[in-house]
């Protein structure tokens, strides 16, 4: 095994959010419009939403998947846009719909090309998410990127929520027993996330694919800023071998 490594956060990072706001305008958009809502803003809100709450069931020892947050907020997020009657102008269909398409989220261009360009220069690759084991392995599969099973981790598996810092230490720990010395990389396009990666202690690599803003003055410059993904895997590369 390699004794260089980069762990990856996954959705929101190598893929995309952009089929789940597709199937609330597939399903809801034009109720959605005459409310004066947007469906993109609409999906932003509700996944932000739940990553809100998700992260306040773990810090206060109430951990639950985060796909049964995001499921369980669905009316609330309705009637926070205005919807008066959230349970009568949406139906269990319509969110069963846009559940399963949640399923079908694809990896972002040049994701595939970071994730080779780092193995090609010698890291092995890691994945740890939020979300359930078996749907972020279905992302990986759909877009032909091969990921060993055993470096693909779930904060499911210790029932703490990142950003707490207790979810980074078990892997941070693991790896650094197997890199020679050598400080593991966290590479998210959630600045949240990097940044307590780097608290824990990972080197942090950011990209800006997501949120355009970094916010670097609330939280602090990461080792590897790039505007693409390819871009970060190749500062990772570059960084890794000036040491």
């Amino acid at each position: 095994m390699s004794s260089k490594h980069v762990v990856f956060d996954i959705v929101g990072t190598l893929v995309s959010y952009d089929h789940v706001f597709e199937a609330l305008d597939t399903r809801l958009g034009d109720r959605l419009r005459a409310e004066g809502i947007k469906p993109r803003l609409l999906g932003y809100t509700w996944m932000e939403a739940a990553e809100r709450e998700y992260t306040n069931l773990s810090l206060s020892q109430r951990y639950v998947p985060f796909g049964e947050v995001f499921r369980a907020l669905f009316y609330r997020m309705l009637w926070m846009a205005g919807i008066a009657e959230p349970r009568s102008w949406a139906t269990p269909e319509d969110l069963e719909f846009i559940m399963k398409e949640y399923q079908l989220l694809e990896f972002r261009p040049g994701a595939a090309e970071c994730v080779q360009k780092l193995r090609d220069a010698g890291f092995t690759v890691w994945a740890f998410t939020a979300a359930d084991i078996t749907r972020v392995g279905g992302y990986f599969k759909n877009a032909g990127v091969e990921l060993p099973a055993e470096n693909l981790l779930s904060c499911d598996d210790v029932g703490v929520g990142k950003p707490d810092l207790a979810a980074y230490h078990p892997l941070l720990e693991r790896l650094k027993s197997e890199s020679d010395g050598k400080i593991p990389w966290f590479a998210a396009a959630h600045m949240w996330d990097v940044s307590a990666a780097k608290v824990a202690g990972f080197k942090g690599a950011y990209c800006h694919i997501w949120e355009k803003e970094s916010l670097s003055e609330l939280f602090g410059e990461m080792d590897v800023m790039a505007d693409t993904l390819p871009e970060m895997a190749d500062k990772i590369i570059a960084n890794q071998a000036s040491i």
